[in-house]
């Protein structure tokens, strides 16, 4: 008898890299081309229950112990291309920003939930163990980003409507998801789209988080080969969100022609481009609330 599929993990949206097999060394190189010809690769969702999984335990593991060997593969006109979770990196970093926001703000968790959930001792050696990691490996860079309850707006500088990509999926023994929204970009394009838009956000408006934000997406790009791929997944919020609404879901396409108004001074369509986004991405991040 055939086993239910394992609950949807929601919350979680990702911006990827995916890189060649030739950016990376021996003997990760090789590794990687082994892996790529397996017959099943684990998703984002088998990813989200082992961290999850790990937090059971009293004390928590807030960080694995070892690094990840699991990466997500594509092919791009036939190139075989892979992007390392790094869940161990990333556990460190995510770690680190929830320790230094105001109460985990991007949680909205109160400084005694944070402590209860992951007790100070706990972060502590975790903080400590990344401290000393980093100076052995101070060129380390994670090929994923993830946002919680949303997809941040400069993300979607990097990518065009008509790379877009919507389907629905059965729901099923073999899928972890039943809609997909995701964009795929050329490395060169993403670089491109986003010197474009920080030339005319320099211009326009004053500086701020979405000029801060994007000065720091475009230095982490720079970092990977340049014919990568970025790959803007909505991962889990398609769970949550409605199939009629992702549907309808243009976010890039909006932000884009938010781009381009005031490129051409016309302020009131730049604010009816920005008012139809964040009215879009209100609604999501309600979600978490949602009993």
């Amino acid at each position: 008898m055939g086993q239910s599929p394992a609950a949807a993990i929601p919350y979680a949206a990702y911006l990827r890299v995916y890189e060649p097999l030739a950016a990376f060394p021996e003997p990760e190189r090789a590794h990687w081309a082994r892996y790529a010809k397996r017959d099943r690769l684990p998703t984002a969702q088998d990813e989200l229950r082992r961290a999850l999984a790990d937090l059971l335990p009293v004390p928590p593991v807030v960080v694995p112990v070892r690094e990840s060997a699991d990466a997500f593969v594509a092919e791009i006109d036939g190139v075989t291309c892979v992007c390392p979770w790094r869940t161990r990196l990333r556990g460190w970093q995510a770690l680190s920003a929830l320790s230094h926001s105001a109460g985990g703000a991007e949680l909205d968790m109160p400084g005694t939930v944070l402590d209860a959930a992951l007790p100070p001792v706990v972060r502590r050696q975790a903080t400590a163990d990344y401290e000393e990691w980093r100076e052995r490996n101070p060129d380390a860079r994670p090929w994923i980003r993830t946002a919680l309850w949303h997809v941040p707006v400069r993300w979607f500088v990097l990518c065009a409507d008509a790379e877009r990509e919507f389907a629905k999926r059965e729901s099923g023994e073999e899928s972890d998801q039943q809609s997909l929204l995701r964009y795929r970009t050329p490395m060169v394009q993403a670089r491109r789209r986003v010197a474009r838009g920080l030339k005319v956000l320099r211009e326009e408006l004053e500086e701020g988080p979405l000029v801060e934000g994007l000065v720091d997406v475009g230095r982490w790009l720079e970092e990977f080969h340049p014919r990568s791929l970025v790959e803007l997944d909505y991962g889990g919020l398609a769970h949550v969100i409605p199939e009629e609404q992702l549907a309808e879901d243009h976010s890039a396409a909006d932000v884009a022609e938010g781009i381009t108004a005031l490129r051409e001074g016309d302020a009131e369509r730049a604010g009816e481009a920005y008012e139809r986004l964040t009215d879009r991405w209100r609604a999501v991040r309600e979600l978490q609330f949602a009993n």
